[in-house]
């Protein structure tokens, strides 16, 4: 597999006249979007409690990871500090400050150029023989993780990087993608709030479903749906590598759609595989990372060694970028993936019964 030959158009320059989303959806994947609200949200609360709090210098870090973000979802942002519920939803109540200490760090992987087209398609070949259920009409996705984020945090005239505690999120999503639910430590109440969206998400079940599985074709309409979205100053290779990442991270594909996107992936230029990485939890393991060389982050997805299932994705500082508060090594954000099932109602949890 050739991850890009030079006798080849740019994955970016091959023509298709579908989309993958629906035209009116011009906004961040569901999860990663719901994500990075929350945040915002978060580091801005936290830092309402904290005294003598000066403007920040320099941007929000969250804004500064989120290749996708359009402004829109700023303008949200600021509605949510006057008043309003994340998504349309109930807040829940109260809900528990996460605790912050220091900075998360790792040792840099090394990365791998050659070696991620051969790792990328035994990733798909592993995806592909994985038995996944087929869901029924009125079901939702259960996903479990665990997450954590790092951001500067300035007090008075001092700026330090702090990680909040690794935490717990749960998020269920029907299969259509307009309705579903988010409990998250320190984001929400133990009750949770509600997300709903008026279309289709792209991480939705059923859009999955019907996206199609060759990956020249697949990678088609993920370059028009990023170069739609995107921040004008990310590369379209890098908003493509995200995308992919979101349509994997908190959804549930088919096998054959999940093989797909890999192997989709392989062909986006400066993809590279890491040998060895870490996930939220501590699981170690192989990577398929992308470096964005404006911030100096690497997105890595991270696999389990053996059996290559899909373990969790971080964010890790490579490079140093100048006025950044981030060192080397330092984890940005760490996730690890602990459950995935279809459960047949909303809030429900896996084996409870209906």
């Amino acid at each position: 597999m050739n991850a890009s030959p030079s006798h080849q158009p740019h994955p970016a320059e091959w023509t298709e006249t579908q989309s993958l989303l629906p035209s009116a959806e011009r906004d961040l994947p569901a999860g990663r979007h719901q994500f990075h609200k929350e945040q915002m949200m978060a580091q801005i609360h936290e830092d309402l409690r904290t005294s003598r709090v000066t403007p920040r210098k320099r941007p929000n870090p969250f804004l500064r990871r989120t290749i996708l973000l359009p402004a829109a979802a700023l303008a949200l942002a600021g509605a949510v500090v006057g008043g309003l519920a994340l998504t349309g939803g109930d807040a829940g109540g109260d809900k528990t400050p996460l605790a912050t200490g220091p900075a998360l760090t790792t040792q840099v992987g090394v990365a791998d150029a050659k070696g991620a087209p051969r790792l990328l398609d035994r990733i798909s070949l592993a995806a592909a023989d994985t038995s996944t259920p087929t869901p029924h009409e009125g079901q939702y996705i259960y996903i479990a993780s665990k997450v954590a984020s790092t951001y500067p945090r300035t007090v008075g005239d001092k700026t330090t990087v702090v990680s909040q505690q690794l935490h717990s999120r749960q998020v269920w999503n029907s299969l259509d993608g307009k309705d579903g639910w988010l409990i998250e430590a320190g984001q929400t109440s133990d009750k949770g709030i509600t997300l709903q969206s008026g279309t289709p998400m792209s991480s939705a079940y059923n859009a999955l479903a019907k996206l199609p599985t060759d990956p020249d074709t697949l990678l088609r309409r993920i370059y028009r749906e990023s170069d739609a979205a995107r921040d004008p100053e990310v590369p379209r290779d890098q908003a493509a590598f995200v995308a992919i990442g979101d349509l994997l991270t908190e959804s549930y594909p088919p096998a054959k759609v999940s093989a797909a996107l890999y192997k989709a992936a392989a062909k986006i230029p400066g993809v590279v595989a890491v040998d060895d990485a870490v996930d939220a939890t501590g699981r170690h393991g192989v990577a398929i990372a992308r470096e964005d060389s404006g911030n100096g982050e690497r997105i890595e997805w991270i696999f389990d060694r053996k059996t290559l299932r899909f373990l969790g994705e971080r964010t890790v500082v490579v490079k140093p970028v100048a006025d950044s508060p981030f060192k080397v090594g330092t984890v940005t954000f760490t996730s690890a993936i602990t459950q995935r099932a279809f459960v047949d109602a909303n809030k429900q949890a896996p084996g409870q019964a209906s």
